[in-house]
């Protein structure tokens, strides 16, 4: 066996992606995805003191604690997160310091605004899981409010034009609870995501208030790749293809609805298992045929 050729290879393998590195061939270059996960867990204490690691867990654990560390983190990661889009050629590297710290003080000054909407969040899963004894086992258990945390925060992010890092955000979520929410999506008062594994919300998709998704729901793109007549195609909230949710609709387990001109009408049902591409009225109740059961007696011994 021919010993390799380290050199040669080490070349190689760093081809493909080589123009995206924007200082070197280190890792610094971009947002840190353990840093990413740094900053939900602060996100987390700051949103939900003493439910999450207490400062002096995260001190031990060398988390940034506080506000302050929280400011900080995302300040280094927004800075190298702006200085790959100017690396992609997406947008112009001016200021890169002096925007990192003023989006980061918006991200920051935030905070408030989400925990109003998490309040809420919390009080729905209450007011509709009869499996939850308290408030206080909500917050620790229950992974919906985890994953609504973290997304309404990288949501604000998002609006602010911060590039890649609440993708990150949300990533670290999607793989803590199995709820994939696009931090794009715009998500109204009072949510609830029950049980939750294998949701999946796009970016373009809008929920309003007191809605309810059970597991297994999806609210996707139906043809997403779709071109304009010269062949371009169109990204990010520009591209609608997701659906929309009006007020206090509820859609239950394995349910799919996709397309971005398709709108659930305020107080509606979506059944279990549903698949449905075309807009309903408000109060519609969309269910799919009851399956035919065949049952029989096994053979003894069987």
């Amino acid at each position: 066996m021919t010993d390799p050729d380290f050199t040669v290879i080490s070349t190689a393998l760093a081809r493909p992606f080589a123009p995206l590195i924007v200082e070197g061939t280190h890792r610094a270059s971009f947002p840190d995805r353990t840093n990413a996960a740094f900053i939900c867990d602060v996100l987390l204490n700051q949103l939900f003191p003493g439910f999450f690691a207490d400062n002096e867990a995260m001190r031990r654990s060398g988390l940034p604690s506080g506000l302050h560390g929280l400011f900080a983190e995302l300040e280094t990661q927004i800075r190298r997160s702006l200085r790959y889009q100017t690396r992609t050629g997406q947008q112009g590297g001016a200021d890169i310091v002096d925007r990192a710290h003023a989006l980061a003080s918006s991200a920051v000054n935030s905070l408030t605004s989400v925990l109003d909407l998490l309040v809420g969040d919390v009080e729905a899963a209450f007011a509709n899981d009869p499996a939850a004894s308290d408030r206080g086992s909500i917050i620790l258990s229950y992974p919906c409010i985890e994953a609504l945390a973290i997304q309404r925060f990288s949501h604000c992010l998002y609006v602010l034009g911060i590039p890649l890092l609440p993708r990150m955000l949300t990533e670290v979520a999607h793989s803590r609870t199995g709820i994939d929410i696009h931090p794009g999506a715009t998500i109204g008062k009072s949510f609830f995501i029950d049980h939750g594994t294998g949701v999946v919300i796009g970016e373009t998709c809008t929920i309003g208030e007191n809605c309810v998704l059970y597991q297994g729901v999806t609210l996707g793109a139906w043809n997403p790749t779709a071109k304009d007549g010269d062949g371009t195609m169109h990204r990010g909230q520009d591209n609608k293809r997701h659906p929309d949710l009006e007020n206090n609709v509820t859609v239950y387990a394995g349910a799919t609805i996709l397309g971005g001109s398709t709108r659930i009408g305020h107080h509606s049902i979506i059944g279990g298992k549903v698949w449905l591409t075309h807009s309903v009225e408000p109060h519609s109740v969309v269910m799919t045929e009851e399956p035919k059961l065949s049952i029989r007696k096994r053979k003894e011994g069987g």
